[in-house]
């Protein structure tokens, strides 16, 4: 089990806010201590939306946001930590 907190991002997109969002944000304050800052950007036209995240966390706890927010229908997930 990796212990090392790092700095990284994550990068969400939601292809129906409508549908995914209530789910997206339950899992996302679920992990609110990971998170140090958070940018959303609707798309009302489309009814998509972008969220950025900016992450203090280790590689397991990042895998298990990551994995849970991916194994929604119409969410899209990347993500990445620093080396150091």
């Amino acid at each position: 089990m990796n212990t090392d907190k790092r700095l990284g991002f994550v990068g969400i997109i939601i292809e129906d806010r409508q549908l995914c969002s209530h789910q997206v944000n339950d899992i996302l304050s679920d992990h609110s201590d990971l998170i140090l800052a958070r940018t959303g950007i609707p798309n009302v036209k489309g009814n998509t939306s972008i969220i950025t995240l900016v992450v203090d966390s280790t590689t397991d706890d990042l895998g298990k946001l990551t994995g849970r927010l991916g194994a929604i229908k119409g969410v899209h997930v990347k993500s990445g930590l620093s080396k150091k």
